[in-house]
């Protein structure tokens, strides 16, 4: 799992990766905090299939602006560099693997 802290580190990563997972996130965000064990653990099991990136949103609002995150916490799915799913809100282990 890597941490984001630039758009230009984020969309480095997207291009050096197939497929990426970004995780829309912020350090006062309840549902973000129940989500990181989550997402902690889908980085565990991704390692060497797909990347997963973790994006404050206040560090970031840049990239939040790009992508329209309105709510947080969102995770998208990138393939070859290109945004192909969202999902709004905690979501469970499963969801996230398929």
């Amino acid at each position: 799992m890597t941490i984001i802290h630039s758009a230009d580190e984020f969309d480095k990563a997207l291009l050096s990766n197939k497929v990426v997972l970004v995780d829309f996130w912020a350090t006062w965000c309840g549902p973000c905090r129940m989500l990181m064990p989550v997402i902690e653990e889908v980085a565990a099991e991704a390692e060497g299939k797909f990347a997963v990136l973790k994006v404050d949103v206040d560090e970031n609002e840049q990239l939040a602006m790009r992508y329209k995150i309105m709510t947080i916490p969102t995770l998208m799915v990138f393939k070859n560099g290109v945004a192909e799913d969202k999902s709004i809100g905690v979501v469970p282990k499963t969801a996230i693997m398929n």
